[in-house]
């Protein structure tokens, strides 16, 4: 299973941060960011057209797009 949501294929990425040491920056080694997957059920009747190719099915989504899909117009 890839890490990767299935609705927006948001993916991992690198993250490089300063430590700040006596006055002067310290170059910190380089991390990976990855996003918070979770399966999620997408019901049937959806109206947003983003979450239309996945109704009614279990995906691996990110906490974003779940967010999204619980708002209401």
């Amino acid at each position: 299973m890839p890490r990767m949501c299935e609705i927006c294929e948001k993916t991992s990425s690198m993250e490089s941060g300063r430590k700040k040491l006596m006055s002067q920056y310290n170059p910190t080694p380089k991390r990976r960011k990855k996003p918070n997957l979770q399966s999620a059920r997408i019901p049937s009747v959806v109206n947003n057209k983003k979450f239309k190719p996945f109704a009614g099915k279990k995906v691996v989504a990110c906490a974003k797009c779940i967010k999204t899909l619980g708002k209401k117009k």
